[in-house]
């Protein structure tokens, strides 16, 4: 028989309830499972979108209010929740649970199909994906199915007009926030600055990202077979791979891609654009690849196969 173990006592006195408990409360919406009333009745709010708790400084609803509370933290920066073994602060505890378990090594979440076991619960779900095959995630525009939201999300900007456009270079933008980030490229500024080697970024995110060229750490891990990325992107990206999406489909002749910048490129066979233009002959090229090659003719390096 095999034995569950948990490394918090805590964590084991809630898992007794799913034993000891006779009585389970069900949606009757969705199906999700409840050990105590209150959460299921906390729970129908997400089906019927009330949201009645409002942000006294950003507008933003939650239909919780110990949601909103959380909330609250983004704008103070507090960070109650710490961490005794390596003193990492979060400002909600669920966060700091999770990442509990980098130490611990937990993986309490077994699939029941393969054993292959998880650190968190949504990442078993999203993985039973590859047994079931199934595609929950569908644009209703063109009826395509996904299986992950983020794939939806970027089909989706197919469809979406991009109503904010810059007054510099008029290139256009589906959110005001990308905009607001696009304007630097213009401005030149780069207020973000890395700690370890002061080099300077223009928005946080690639600060971050940069952070783990120092620390070589590769926190998001495929759920299918287990290679590890440093930034969620690149993962997001590799999933394609298992999945055989392809999200980014060409408006001109329907042909999709895996990836954006493969769509970018196919644009220029129908555009017959070729922005890569050599100095010295005029030559030019639509790949920047080719015009790499071409270039070496110049300069007689031996091109590499």
């Amino acid at each position: 028989m095999l034995r569950k173990t948990f490394s918090q006592e805590p964590s084991l006195q809630s898992h007794h309830r799913i034993h000891s408990y006779k009585t389970l409360y069900d949606c009757d919406v969705c199906g999700k499972t409840f050990l105590y009333l209150s959460h299921l009745y906390q729970h129908y709010r997400v089906h019927g979108n009330e949201k009645q708790y409002t942000c006294e400084v950003c507008n933003k609803t939650f239909s919780q209010k110990s949601h909103l509370n959380e909330h609250y933290r983004v704008h103070t920066k507090e960070k109650p929740y710490v961490c005794e073994v390596c003193n990492k602060s979060f400002s909600v505890k669920a966060n700091l649970n999770r990442h509990y378990l980098a130490h611990t090594k937990e993986k309490p979440y077994v699939c029941e199909v393969c054993n292959k076991s998880f650190s968190q619960k949504p990442n078993l779900n999203r993985h039973y994906l590859v047994h079931t095959k199934e595609k929950p995630y569908v644009w209703k525009v063109c009826n395509k199915s996904f299986s992950k939201k983020f794939n939806l999300d970027q089909h989706s900007l197919v469809h979406t007009k991009k109503p904010y456009a810059c007054e510099v270079c008029n290139k256009s933008f589906s959110q005001k926030s990308t905009l607001n980030q696009h304007y630097l490229v213009h401005t030149k500024e780069k207020p973000y600055v890395c700690e370890v080697c002061n080099k300077t970024f223009s928005i946080k995110p690639n600060l971050k990202r940069h952070y783990l060229a120092h620390t070589k750490e590769k926190p998001y891990v495929c759920e299918v077979c287990n290679k590890s990325f440093s930034q969620k992107p690149h993962l997001n990206r590799h999933y394609l791979a298992h999945t055989k999406e392809r999200p980014f489909v060409c408006e001109v002749c329907n042909k999709s891609f895996s990836q954006k910048a493969h769509l970018n490129i196919h644009y220029l066979v129908h555009t017959k654009e070729k922005p890569h233009v050599c100095e010295i002959c005029n030559k030019s090229f639509s790949l920047k690849y080719n015009f790499n090659q071409h270039f070496r003719v110049h300069t007689e390096e031996v091109p590499r196969l």
